[in-house]
């Protein structure tokens, strides 16, 4: 049955009086919002990737190349956020998280509707403000997506609209939180205890504190910028008796705990994948489970390794390096489950499958080079170098990225009850993962030669490597868009998707496809473990 055909009778479509778009935007159906969310986001993220492109072609030779310094650090601003609040951090939580998190409980809804359609319209209206920013007052923000002082408070260019617009986008973010908390633990059908709820559900419980907990920090962290620009209160101006070291310490007391709001999500997607296309039950489930609680309170501890060329104490960067090490042993532990897992396994190498593969494989890249900027005596040499670039990219794209993709082919023909073409998913993974490799790699050795990020120009002895990244970001654009393309068709217009072809165990591939309206037919009673294939009469 198509989108369109389930749609028509009855499918997840929730009676909201009104027809059109109206049924959409008013819908308190977590399956209609968690699809909205995922057009939304979809939409910013190609946004974000054209800018991305831009950039590169900008710095593919020496000099001026399609754009003037000021257009440069406009356009590099802006890359980074859309992709970071309006792609990454909605990304696989508002989106998949809708779609899945309820259903895999037993549960008919999110515990608050309301509160779920509150939070997508604070998502487009904080988008909305985002995005008339670009158009209006002194112009796009030039001040890199993290704001930061002196410069955003004094700048002429549009910050005050754009900060506030992420401030709106941060309350989105909380009621998402409270919403999932309260239903994972109010929710769940007869016999989920907590050791039968899937990891990516158990991702998204850590994910839901971290974003409940810290959002606030930065909310009014932008709300003192804001302020700032306005009144000129000297918040952060030492020559007022102001600290914008403090902004810092404000900004990422938030911002790395909010990397795992990103990465989080997607380590529960991988999860959930790898056991079912290894046919094995999942490795170690409550170590996993229990790594995301760890990874979520300690990476809350470690916002100052962003922070050692600021002029910390030795003490103070002798704690953070040390806890920054701490929390890439519960990251360690998921990838050693994960391999554990495909260990002996009957592995089919199908399109969820091989972005979950590499997701592996870069996220342990991105994390090995964190390892180098989590030691300060190396970091002091790469901050704020093209290697921190390559590296906040092999974790956020090669990660949270790759995990979207490998979601959006494993769920998405459940919802629209047809499914995409496998070859041309293959071939655009192909091209995804090398021409990633080949951009952000090469990064991170220009980072190890000494190219500052964020600048417009810089040395001939540059010019080569900035030229394979430019061509690398070609090739991965070029499989990013036969990916898109091909879902797009094949969940329109593809084979019919029906069943339980994929072989999970876990509630949401024991319903009908597309899902009815209210999930269940009946309430379930869960007898088996989301990765007990034998349980569910999986063969």
């Amino acid at each position: 049955m198509s989108h369109e055909t389930a749609m028509a009778e009855g499918g997840f479509w929730r009676d909201t009086g009104r027809t059109g778009i109206g049924a959409w935007i008013f819908s308190t159906d977590h399956k209609r919002i968690g699809l909205m969310y995922l057009y939304c986001v979809s939409g910013f993220f190609l946004v974000g990737a054209f800018l991305g492109l831009l950039i590169r072609l900008e710095l593919m030779a020496p000099g001026p190349t399609i754009m003037t310094a000021q257009t440069y650090n406009a356009v590099f601003t802006v890359h980074g956020v859309v992709m970071i609040f309006l792609f990454i951090i909605p990304g696989i939580p508002a989106s998949f998280g809708n779609l899945v998190l309820p259903i895999q409980l037993g549960a008919r809804d999110v515990a608050f509707p309301r509160v779920n359609l509150f939070s997508w319209w604070l998502y487009a209206i904080g988008a909305v403000i985002v995005l008339t920013s670009l158009f209006t007052g002194g112009g796009a923000p030039d001040t890199g997506w993290t704001f930061y002082v002196p410069f955003s408070a004094r700048t002429t260019t549009n910050v005050s609209l754009a900060v506030f617009g992420v401030f709106v986008l941060g309350f989105s973010s909380i009621l998402t939180g409270i919403n999932f908390i309260t239903t994972i633990h109010r929710m769940r059908a007869p016999g989920m205890t907590w050791t039968r709820i899937p990891l990516f559900t158990w991702s998204l419980y850590a994910t839901a504190w971290v974003q409940v907990l810290a959002t606030p920090i930065i909310a009014i962290t932008l709300l003192l910028v804001v302020t700032e620009r306005i009144l000129g209160l000297g918040l952060f101006d030492p020559t007022r008796g102001g600290d914008p070291v403090m902004f810092q310490h404000m900004f990422w007391i938030y911002s790395h705990p909010a990397v795992y709001i990103m990465i989080l999500p997607g380590m529960g997607v991988i999860s959930d994948i790898i056991p079912v296309f290894s046919r094995k039950p999942i490795f170690g489930y409550k170590m996993i489970a229990f790594s995301s609680l760890a990874i979520a309170a300690a990476g809350s501890a470690v916002w100052g390794h962003h922070m050692y060329t600021s002029g910390m104490s030795d003490m103070g960067v002798l704690i953070f390096s040390f806890l920054t090490f701490i929390v890439a042993i519960p990251s360690a532990i998921k990838v050693f489950n994960w391999v554990s897992t495909m260990y002996k396994g009957s592995i089919s190498l199908e399109a969820p499958m091989l972005f979950a593969l590499s997701f592996i494989l870069l996220f342990s890249i991105g994390g090995l080079s964190g390892l180098i900027l989590g030691a300060a005596a190396t970091d002091i040499h790469v901050h704020d170098t093209h290697f921190v670039v390559g590296h906040f990219h092999y974790v956020m794209f090669g990660g949270t990225g790759f995990a979207f993709f490998a979601a959006a082919h494993y769920w998405l023909p459940k919802y629209f009850g047809r499914r995409y073409r496998e070859k041309p998913a293959i071939v655009g993974w192909v091209l995804m993962f090398i021409g990633f490799n080949i951009l952000y790699f090469t990064m991170q050795v220009l980072g190890m030669e000494g190219m500052p990020r964020r600048y417009y120009d810089y040395l001939p002895e540059f010019a080569r490597l900035n030229f394979v990244a430019t061509v690398g970001s070609w090739i991965m654009l070029a499989g990013v868009a036969i990916v898109v393309w091909n879902l797009w068709r094949g969940l329109l217009k593809g084979e019919p998707f029906t069943g339980n072809p994929w072989g999970g165990a876990s509630l949401e591939w024991s319903i009908a496809t597309p899902p009815p309206t209210e999930n269940f037919e009946e309430d379930p009673v869960v007898t088996h473990g989301p990765y007990d294939f034998k349980g569910a009469g999986v063969p």
